[in-house]
């Protein structure tokens, strides 16, 4: 038996509203281990809407509809749904009643155009919704099909699914088994060359195992089919253990794990502390440090060094060298992220000078040029140069450039503690 989430509303296919229903809606039916092998938006227009209807009524035994259920005249969902199998509508007392009341509580009255509301198809059950005035239905046109339907705003349809809805399907025998996932996080390899690498995994049946990449990351989804999530557990983690060891280094954390939250944790098992000199990111590393809770016991602090006169005056960088090989240069980012670290007195120093673009490239330094300068408790001082690229976008080169830094004082850590 799979599900089928419909969202209706021309406002989803111009863009005006994020579609938040349909991810919410599919996390909560993997959550409940029930398959939904299709998503579809469609605009306030019955005719479409009955289309998707004959589509969907095909292939799913489930469908779930999210918005259209409001007074308006473009509200057409519940009309349509009944149109098309045939039944009449019935106008339900009890839910002009709790309309009325709603009204009464907020100091107003309640105009004509909701009694619409009110009209649910004949042998349907009214899905209450406590937090607004437009209800949902429970219906079963056919021994077959099953059709929930919630309202468009975010809050209700959730509070209406999480207090009625997942009840009611699991009463009728939905939602006996889950879907449970973990992510594992990888940086420093592309996704076709992770994907090389694990190639006989995506084979697996249960588990499966699928990648993601993004953002300069790669992402191996695991995902089992069990009874309950300890058995989901212990059908992941024998192939998970495989796949991080086939990972190496470049395997960094687990599900939510950040980069600078792994860090942090490094950071804080080897009792070290951690200075940072910006320049072409202009803080966005030390935002990435202390967005983790608890960065304050070992993120010391930073210097944006945008101009070359900050370079000089506060981080002690050799003018002459500015002078001859530039800001964007290896010699510049190890004075930098030595400087960094002996003002500050941290253990670890970690540096980024480049070129974030659009403009401000040449041939000989284009744009997407980044180096990185870590200098390490002992003094020593390394630098990696990166060429992001010159088509992607200035933000886009930024955080490449912090993740990157994060990355190899990560590497740079294990090391030292595995050492």
């Amino acid at each position: 038996m799979t599900a089928e989430i419909i969202c209706v509303g021309t406002e989803l296919l111009l863009g005006d509203i994020l579609n938040s229903n349909a991810q919410f809606l599919a996390l909560e039916l993997a959550s409940l281990g029930i398959p939904h092998y299709y998503q579809t938006v469609v605009g306030d227009n019955p005719q479409r809407l009955q289309q998707v209807l004959a589509i969907a009524s095909q292939r799913s035994q489930l469908l779930i509809f999210t918005g259209g259920l409001g007074p308006t005249p473009d509200d057409l969902t519940t009309e349509t749904i009944a149109d098309f199998f045939g039944s009449p509508l019935v106008e339900r007392g009890d839910v002009i009643e709790d309309i009325t009341q709603k009204f009464a509580q907020r100091g107003r009255q309640m105009t004509a155009n909701n009694r619409k509301q009110a009209l649910i198809p004949q042998g349907a059950t009214v899905l209450h919704n406590p937090g607004g005035t437009a209800p949902g239905i429970i219906w079963q046109p056919r021994a077959d099909l099953t059709i929930l339907t919630f309202p468009g705003v975010p809050s209700e349809m959730q509070r209406m699914w999480r207090e009625t809805a997942v009840a009611y399907l699991k009463s009728q025998g939905w939602g006996q088994e889950i879907i449970y996932s973990r992510m594992l996080r990888f940086w420093g390899i592309g996704e076709s060359a992770l994907a090389e690498k694990v190639a006989p995994f995506f084979d697996l049946p249960n588990p499966t195992v699928a990648p993601y990449a993004g953002q300069g990351e790669v992402r191996l989804r695991i995902s089992a089919h069990a009874s309950s999530e300890a058995e989901a557990e212990s059908l992941i983690e024998p192939v998970a253990k495989q796949l991080r060891q086939i990972g190496g280094l470049d395997y960094f954390g687990n599900d939510t794990d950040t980069l600078a939250a792994v860090v942090g944790q490094l950071l804080t098992q080897a009792s070290e502390t951690l200075g940072v000199a910006e320049s072409c990111t202009g803080g966005l590393l030390g935002s990435l440090l202390t967005e983790v809770s608890g960065s304050s016991n070992y993120f010391l602090g930073g210097v944006i060094s945008y101009d070359n006169s900050v370079k000089v005056s506060v981080l002690g960088v050799d003018p002459s060298d500015l002078n001859r090989l530039g800001a964007v240069s290896k010699s510049v980012a190890i004075q930098m992220a030595a400087g960094v670290r002996e003002l500050l007195s941290s253990s670890w120093g970690v540096s980024i000078t480049g070129i974030a673009g659009p403009s401000g490239g040449k041939e000989t330094k284009p744009v997407g040029l980044v180096y990185i300068g870590l200098a390490e408790p002992d003094g020593t001082v390394s630098c990696y140069k990166y060429q992001l690229g010159q088509d992607r976008s200035r933000s886009s080169i930024r955080l490449a450039s912090a993740c990157n830094a994060l990355d190899q004082l990560r590497r740079r850590l294990i090391a030292k503690i595995r050492s």
